[in-house]
C-alpha cells in the first residue's frame, strides 16, 4: 500500500468519526444530588499503533478495539458530558505496520480527530529517535506533557510541556507526565541526550506546585511507569509513586499493560487517597473516571467505568 493511497484512504474514512456510535456500555452515571459540577477523565495507554480492530479469528481478544470504534464511544459521552477530558499515558508507536509505513503520522492525525487533550511519552515513542517523533509530531494537535525528561539539549528541546493547565468549566485540572527510565530500554542513539530525571522527585515537585501554586482543583500524574513489578518490587512503579508522593489525585498508568477492572487505591505520605487506573493496551479498553465536586470545588463523590470496546459499537 502507498503512502499516497493509504491517506486518500483514511480521508474518504474520515466520516465514520461523526457517525451516530452505539449505545454506552452501562448505565449513565448522573451528577449526584447537591455536586455542582462534573468532570469525565476518559483514558487509554499503550495503543501500539492498533488502528484496526483485532481479527474475529484472534484468540486473545476477537473482534475488539479499533481507532473508529473507540472515537464512535467518545462521540457518544461527549453528547452526554458537559465537561470530558481524554487523555493517554503513551507508547502510542509500535506495534503494527502502520507504524512501520507511516512512522506514528496516522496514530496521531487519528487522535487528533479524536480531541485528545493531552498525552505522555512512552518509551515506544522513542523507536524512531527523536527525529522521527519529531517529524510526525505537527500531526499531533495536542501537547505531550513529560515532566522527568529533560529534552533541553536534544532536537525536541521546547517541543514538549513539563505540564500544563486546563480549565474545564470552571475546575481547574493540573496535568504532569513521568516516563520509565530509557537507558537499557530504548537504544542510546534513540533518545541521544534526553536526561532522566527521578519521576518520585519530579512528581512531587509538580504535584505541589500545581496544587499549592497553581491552586488546582484536580492534579493528574500521566505516567509511564508501569502500575507494579512483581520482579523487582523496589522498581518505581504507579504503586510506589502513589505512595511516595503529595497531592497527586489521579495517576493514569501505562507500560506494563495491565488490566485493572477498576482503579485501585493508595495511600499517599500524608494520609490522603489517590486514584490509579491502567486499561490494558492496545485500545481494548476506554477508561472512564467521573469526578463531582460541590460548590467550593472540592471533590464530593468519584465513579468510574472502564468500558469494552468491540463490535458492539456502530460507526
Amino acid at each position: 500500500m502507498t503512502r499516497k493511497y493509504f491517506l486518500r484512504t483514511l480521508s474518504g474514512g474520515a466520516a465514520v468519526f461523526t457517525l451516530a456510535p452505539s449505545m454506552l456500555f452501562g448505565e449513565t452515571l448522573k451528577l449526584p444530588q447537591n455536586s455542582a459540577k462534573k468532570l469525565t477523565i476518559l483514558h487509554t495507554n499503550d495503543q501500539h499503533s492498533r488502528i484496526e480492530p483485532f481479527d474475529s479469528s484472534y484468540s486473545r481478544n476477537p473482534n475488539q478495539g479499533g481507532f473508529a470504534r473507540r472515537a464512535a464511544l467518545i462521540q457518544k459521552i461527549r453528547g452526554e458530558e458537559n465537561n470530558v477530558m481524554l487523555l493517554d499515558s503513551g507508547d502510542i508507536f509500535q506495534g503494527t505496520p502502520y507504524f512501520n509505513f507511516f512512522g506514528g503520522e496516522l496514530e496521531f492525525k487519528l487522535m487528533s480527530m479524536m480531541g485528545y487533550d493531552a498525552s505522555t511519552m512512552g518509551n515506544h515513542d522513542f523507536d524512531n529517535g527523536l527525529e522521527g517523533f519529531k517529524k510526525v509530531l505537527p500531526n499531533a494537535k495536542f501537547p505531550f506533557i513529560c515532566s522527568n525528561y529533560n529534552f533541553k539539549n536534544t532536537i525536541l528541546d521546547g517541543l514538549t510541556e513539563p505540564y500544563k493547565i486546563f480549565n474545564k468549566n470552571g475546575i481547574k485540572v493540573g496535568i504532569f507526565g513521568v516516563g520509565i527510565e530509557l537507558a537499557g530500554l530504548v537504544g542510546k542513539k534513540q533518545y541521544a541526550e534526553t536526561v532522566y530525571n527521578n519521576p518520585i522527585e519530579i512528581a512531587q515537585q509538580y504535584s505541589a506546585f500545581l496544587k499549592n501554586e497553581k491552586k488546582c482543583d484536580l492534579v493528574i500524574c500521566l505516567s509511564h511507569l508501569g502500575f507494579d513489578f512483581r520482579d523487582n518490587p523496589q522498581k518505581v512503579s504507579d504503586k510506589i509513586l502513589a505512595a511516595n508522593t503529595e497531592n497527586i489525585d489521579l495517576i493514569l498508568g501505562g507500560h506494563t499493560h495491565t488490566f485493572l477492572k477498576e482503579p485501585q487505591t493508595f495511600t499517599n505520605k500524608a494520609g490522603k487517597n489517590v486514584l490509579v487506573n491502567q486499561v490494558g493496551w492496545a485500545g481494548l479498553l476506554l477508561g472512564r473516571i467521573d469526578f463531582y465536586f460541590d460548590k467550593n470545588k472540592n471533590v464530593q463523590n468519584i465513579t468510574w467505568q472502564n468500558q469494552v470496546i468491540d463490535n458492539s459499537i456502530i460507526v
